[in-house]
């Protein structure tokens, strides 16, 4: 196995990963320094060249530590749910996971039925678009948290990196604010830039110790590696959150802060900085690659080296690429099966939610049964009523279980923006021209 590792990565045993660290931070920190881009929206709102969505008393913000020392707020209720394409594609568990939890610590939240994808694929992938399509795109959704006055927490990975990227080139570009108004303003818009970007990620760490009150699993017997999604904390890196208490403030706090408070070790692993290998050009142009990378460059290590009982991580294509590259690897011979969750995966089932209805634990590829087992969760009683709760479904014995009434949210959204009354009276008078 060592022989085949260094074949395929022979540079590997050569590689200063500090080095590595502090020449990607210097490449891609913004170039004016955060605390700038911070300064001139505020110069530009007061201009009124643009509106920024502050975070209000009544969001209950908390402060937490970055890495170039300037506070991040967090708001940590009344929270615009923007979701990702993946996590409802392709891991269904992630995002009820999230609401579960609210749900559990009584946070008032809403569950956008009208946002849009970030387009951070088109970006990423294709690089086929332009500067102000895509920030047409991320103004739109804001708007939108805007409005009605929840504060945008923002699930994808990707979508979070990208949309720091295009705030930045708002602020820092007036031909792009030039360029982007006028469109704005055709769907009765303006451009609306919330004074933060924060990934659920930093509001589930920053939450993770209350929540932790209402573990009902005791995890102290779990050894946990974290893969921290490059999307995360490598795109504009100097407002990732840093804690003293996770990794000696080495590491970014979440999500391996997460796993702390819920009493699981962290344990290190060589690559722990690594891509987990789904990037996004090379998983559509070299599939085998990626499969290879993220079984060899870190499922591996973090099994020999850190002896995990499960890979923690908080981005979409990172919990995607983990998991199921550990099935192609199974048919060549490379029998891991290391779990893999999303840290809301992790703390909900460490909260006593149900690991089918809500974690959906079986849409994974690699076993996540052990783990449970391990921690005291009564797996074969879940499965099975899991299991009944389906065919009475089909025989239309049982009515779906929802996370929140369903279509709440929409009433309200019809109910309090003024721009939709000419929706109403338009309908008025097409019914008078009828009559």
């Amino acid at each position: 196995m060592e022989e085949e590792i260094k074949d395929a990565f022979p540079m590997a045993d050569n590689v200063d990963w500090n080095e590595v660290y502090q020449r990607i931070i210097y490449r891609y920190s913004t170039p004016h320094g955060l605390q700038h881009v911070k300064e001139e929206l505020y110069k530009l709102e007061d201009k009124g060249e643009i509106i920024v969505h502050h975070i209000k008393p009544y969001n209950d913000p908390v402060k937490m530590q970055t890495l170039n020392g300037t506070p991040k707020v967090i708001p940590t209720t009344k929270l615009w749910q923007h979701k990702s394409c993946g996590q409802c594609g392709h891991i269904p568990g992630y995002p009820t996971s999230v609401f579960w939890m609210m749900n559990k610590m009584e946070i008032d939240y809403m569950d956008e039925p009208h946002q849009t994808s970030c387009t951070g694929w088109n970006y990423h992938a294709s690089g086929a678009s332009n500067p102000v399509a895509l920030a047409g795109v991320y103004v739109r959704n804001m708007w939108r948290a805007y409005e009605i006055d929840y504060f945008p927490l923002i699930h994808c990975g990707t979508s979070f990196g990208h949309y720091k990227e295009i705030r930045n080139m708002l602020v820092l570009h007036k031909e792009i604010r030039d360029k982007l108004r006028p469109i704005m303003r055709k769907m009765d818009m303006d451009i609306v830039i919330p004074e933060e970007v924060v990934h659920y990620s930093e509001w589930l760490y920053t939450m993770s110790k209350k929540a932790a009150q209402q573990r009902k699993y005791d995890l102290s017997n779990i050894r946990a590696a974290v893969h921290t999604p490059c999307h995360v904390y490598k795109l504009v890196p100097e407002d990732t959150i840093y804690d003293p208490e996770v990794f000696q403030g080495r590491r970014p706090a979440a999500p391996s802060g997460t796993a702390q408070n819920f009493g699981a070790k962290l344990v290190d692993y060589s690559t722990w900085w690594d891509c987990c290998g789904f990037g996004f050009r090379h998983i559509l142009t070299e599939r085998e690659f990626s499969r290879s990378f993220a079984l060899f460059k870190k499922v591996i290590p973090a099994v020999e080296e850190g002896k995990a009982d499960i890979f923690v991580t908080s981005d979409t294509g990172c919990v995607t690429t983990l998991d199921k590259s550990q099935w192609a690897g199974k048919a060549h011979g490379f029998n891991y099966n290391l779990p893999v969750l999303a840290d809301a995966q992790f703390a909900a089932i460490a909260m006593g939610a149900d690991p089918y209805v809500i974690a959906q634990v079986h849409w994974h590829a690699t076993d996540v049964e052990g783990f449970m087992r391990k921690i005291g969760v009564n797996v074969d009683d879940y499965k099975e009523k899991f299991i009944q709760y389906l065919a009475d479904l089909r025989e239309g014995k049982a009515e779906p279980e929802y996370l929140y009434k369903p279509h709440r949210k929409i009433d309200f959204y019809l109910s309090v923006p003024e721009r939709v009354k000419w929706y109403k009276g338009d309908k008025t008078q097409s019914s008078n021209q009828a009559k």
